[in-house]
């Protein structure tokens, strides 16, 4: 099953970058063995004048990027928080069902359209308080590498 990290914007040269390539090539080196791949897409911010139209613009991006029968996780301050095993045992569940595809949708600065937030199978959120993007996209990934860690019995998740 092939794992996606679409995100608004772009992540620049810096720490954050640094941390989020590192958490996605750790997934995706334990993951290969329990047939998970990781990659990621970067789209761009829209320019437009107003937020609801930049918010609208971004959602069509992010949906015409997702495969039509993918799984899809908004990653939203409106949704879940949950456990590390939890998460892990919901990837591990899509794909026993035969999901070939998970994306995870992160917006940009104004968040995700309603058209984007309707279509997700999971609403996933990092707490209660606001994260900027950067810290957001090496959280997943870092929650992503755990839970490959937990489904391979990998000693990395303790508690």
């Amino acid at each position: 099953m092939r794992i996606t990290i679409v995100a608004v914007g772009r992540l620049k040269a810096g720490p954050e970058r640094v941390l989020f390539e590192r958490y996605v090539v750790r997934a995706g080196n334990v993951g290969r063995r329990l047939g998970l791949t990781f990659t990621t897409r970067e789209l761009p911010e829209s320019r437009a004048a107003n937020a609801p139209t930049r918010v609208a613009q971004e959602a069509s991006a992010v949906l015409a990027a997702i495969p039509p029968t993918a799984a899809v996780v908004a990653l939203d301050e409106n949704g879940e928080n949950i456990a590390s095993d939890r998460f892990a045992r919901r990837i591990a569940q899509w794909r026993d069902e035969g999901s070939t595809d998970v994306v995870f949708a992160i917006g940009g600065p104004d968040g995700l359209g309603a058209p984007l937030i309707e279509r997700a199978d999971l609403r996933l959120a990092f707490g209660a308080m606001t994260w900027p993007h950067q810290l957001v996209r090496s959280m997943l990934a870092e929650q992503l590498y755990r839970a490959v860690t937990i489904l391979s019995g990998h000693p990395y998740h303790r508690g």
